[in-house]
């Protein structure tokens, strides 16, 4: 379990993980030292995996993002899944229960591309595809309980 000092660490981390160590010691009423012990040993618990960025794809130039449910036909689950790991286009990509065996979000430049995309699995799986308009709410971390 966390203590609320660290789950008050991780909102500021979520809202922005460039702050920095003494804006973080500031905010939580902290020496710099204190916040970086801290910091380390949710590293080192896995509670944080990575400090990261967050990209605008259509400012990358893919202005449409498609949501793939991905259903291998039998005996095809190992090659779907290494032709969308070789992809770049396939953002993410989650292994699910249920009748498909994955979800993925392709980053594309256009409907043409989607197709063809599509099309280097259609040999070894069933698609079915939607188009995201809007996007209501961006990833975000489970509740922090704060």
């Amino acid at each position: 379990m966390l203590g609320d000092l660290d789950k008050r660490l991780l909102e500021i981390l979520v809202r922005d993980s460039r702050t920095s160590l003494k804006d973080l010691a500031r905010e939580v009423g902290l020496s710099s030292p204190s916040v970086s012990e801290r910091l380390r040993r949710l590293e080192e618990r896995g509670v944080i995996r990575a400090f990261t960025v967050e990209i605008d794809p259509e400012a990358l130039g893919y202005p449409l993002q498609a949501i793939v449910r991905i259903r291998p036909l039998p005996g095809k689950l190992h090659i779907v899944q290494k032709l969308i790991e070789e992809t770049p286009e396939f953002g993410e990509c989650d292994k699910v229960t249920g009748d498909d065996c994955f979800v993925a979000r392709l980053f594309v430049r256009s409907i043409g591309e989607l197709d063809r995309l599509l099309d280097r699995i259609a040999d070894t799986a069933e698609t079915s595809t939607a188009i995201i308009k809007a996007q209501p709410i961006r990833r975000r971390p489970p509740p922090l309980g704060i």
